[in-house]
C-alpha cells in the first residue's frame, strides 16, 4: 500500500557532505559567512516556475535505515506554471537552515539559506501539455539536501520540464517532514555506498510510481483546493543527480526501464560495473575525472556503455562545483573553486538542458557533439 500526502513549505535541509573519496567529507561554501542577502541565478526558459512540495509514504517498504519505520520521502516538485503565484518558494525554513548550518559546526548564521532567493512560486496553476510534461529526477549527493539542486531545477522546469527533486529520508542531515519532525543522516554514521545506491534506485521507482500514477493532474489529498499538478508523460524521464545521486543513476536505470537516461554530475560509480546498460548517460564530472585519472569506476562504467555516452570534464572545478554552492560561495566571498561560481552554473545548465533536450525531446543539441567555443572549458574524451 502507498499513500501519498501534501507538504506546502517543507524542504529537506541537510549537512553538505561530498562523496568522491574513499570518506564522506563535511564540506562549506563558507567559513566565515554573514547573512546577508543570497540568490539562485535566474532561469533562462520562458515559462514562470511553479513548485510544491509533496510527502510520500511507501507502507509497503522498511526503511532501510530504520527498520522499525516506512520508508518516506519529502519530493519537491518544480514544472512550468502559466503565471506566478503570490508566494516566493522558500529555499529552506529558518529551523532547516538551523540545523543545516549547525550540522557543518563552522559557526555560521543559522538563518543564513533563509536569505536564498529562489525564482518560483508555490502553488502557481500548471501548464498543461497533451501528453504530460516530460519528467527529469534530481538526486542530491550523500548527505545533502535536495535544495542545493534548486537552481538546475529552476532553470529545467522554465523550459517547459516538470522536475523531482527527491529528499532521501535518513541519508541527509535534517530532512524536514510537514508533522515537525527532522530526520537525522543514519546512513552517514557508517556510510555503504552500494547500498545507497540500491536504495535510490528503489526511492526513484517509488517516486515514478506516485508521479504517474496518484499524481497525474488531480489534486493530491490535502492540496490547496484548485490546485492540480502537472501531468506527466511516462515515456520521457530522465534522471539526474550530483554525487551519490550521481552514482545511483546507473542501478536506477537498470532496475526501472521507465528512466530513458542519465547524466551523473561528478559521482564515484559505486556499484558493480559488470552489466551493460543501452541508454543514453553523460559523465560530467572534474578535472580529476578523466580517462585513466584517480577514479577507475569511472573507466569501468564507460566500457559497459552500449548506447549513446558522452564523457565530459570541466577545467578548474570540484566536486561541489555542479551544485547550487557554486554560485552561491561565489556571493558570499568564499568560491569553491577556480573557475567563476555563475560561470559553472551556466554551464551546467547548458549541458544538463542539452542532454535532457536530446534525449527526452528529439532535440538536435549540437552542444554535445564536441568542443565548443562558447564553454572552453569542458573537455570532451574518447577512451
Amino acid at each position: 500500500m502507498k499513500r501519498i500526502l501534501f507538504a506546502g513549505l517543507a524542504i529537506a535541509v541537510s549537512l553538505t557532505v561530498g562523496v568522491n573519496g574513499g570518506t564522506a567529507q563535511a564540506e562549506s561554501p563558507t567559513s566565515r559567512a554573514t547573512a546577508s542577502s543570497l540568490s539562485l541565478p535566474e532561469p533562462t526558459g520562458r515559462h514562470p516556475v511553479g513548485m510544491t512540495t509533496l510527502h510520500l509514504r511507501d507502507e509497503s517498504r522498511a526503511d532501510p535505515w530504520v527498520p522499525s519505520e516506512d520508508r518516506e520521502l519529502m519530493v519537491s516538485l518544480w514544472y512550468p506554471a502559466t503565471k506566478r503565484s503570490a508566494a516566493p518558494a522558500p529555499y529552506m525554513t529558518a529551523a532547516e537552515s538551523a540545523e543545516y548550518t549547525a550540522s557543518m559546526g563552522l559557526g555560521l548564521p543559522p538563518d543564513l539559506f533563509t536569505t536564498v532567493t529562489t525564482h518560483a512560486t508555490l502553488g502557481a496553476e500548471p501548464v498543461r501539455v497533451r501528453g504530460g510534461l516530460p519528467l527529469v529526477v534530481l538526486s542530491p549527493g550523500f548527505g545533502m539536501p535536495r535544495a542545493t539542486l534548486s537552481g538546475l531545477a529552476e532553470e529545467l522546469a522554465g523550459r517547459g520540464y516538470a522536475v523531482a527533486g527527491i529528499g532521501h529520508n535518513y541519508e541527509a542531515h535534517g530532512i524536514g517532514f510537514p508533522d515537525g519532525r527532522t530526520t537525522p543522516c543514519v546512513a552517514c554514521e557508517n556510510p555503504d555506498f552500494p547500498r545507497v545506491g540500491a536504495v535510490r534506485a528503489e526511492d526513484v521507482s517509488f517516486v515514478l510510481d506516485e508521479l504517474t500514477g496518484t499524481f497525474t493532474g488531480e489534486p493530491p489529498a490535502g492540496s490547496t483546493p484548485g490546485k492540480r499538478g502537472p501531468l506527466i508523460d511516462e515515456r520521457r524521464i530522465a534522471m539526474v543527480g550530483h554525487s551519490a545521486g550521481g552514482f545511483s543513476t546507473i542501478p536506477a536505470m537498470l532496475g526501472d526501464a521507465r528512466i530513458r537516461a542519465a547524466v551523473n554530475m561528478d559521482g564515484n560509480f559505486r556499484f558493480p560495473n559488470d552489466t551493460p546498460l543501452n541508454r543514453p548517460v553523460l559523465m560530467l564530472g572534474k578535472p580529476s575525472h578523466v580517462p585513466g585519472g584517480q577514479d577507475p569506476s569511472w573507466d569501468e562504467t564507460w566500457g559497459e556503455l552500449t548506447g549513446w555516452k558522452r564523457w565530459l570534464s570541466v577545467d578548474r572545478t570540484d566536486h561541489l562545483s555542479f551544485t547550487d554552492l557554486a554560485p552561491l560561495a561565489e556571493q558570499l566571498g568564499r568560491p569553491l573553486q577556480e573557475l567563476d561560481g555563475d560561470r559553472v552554473d551556466t554551464l551546467t545548465r547548458a549541458y544538463v538542458g542539452a542532454f535532457v533536450d536530446t534525449h527526452l525531446r528529439g532535440s538536435d543539441a549540437r552542444l554535445l557533439d564536441g568542443p565548443s567555443a562558447r564553454f572552453p572549458e569542458v573537455r570532451f574524451h574518447q577512451p
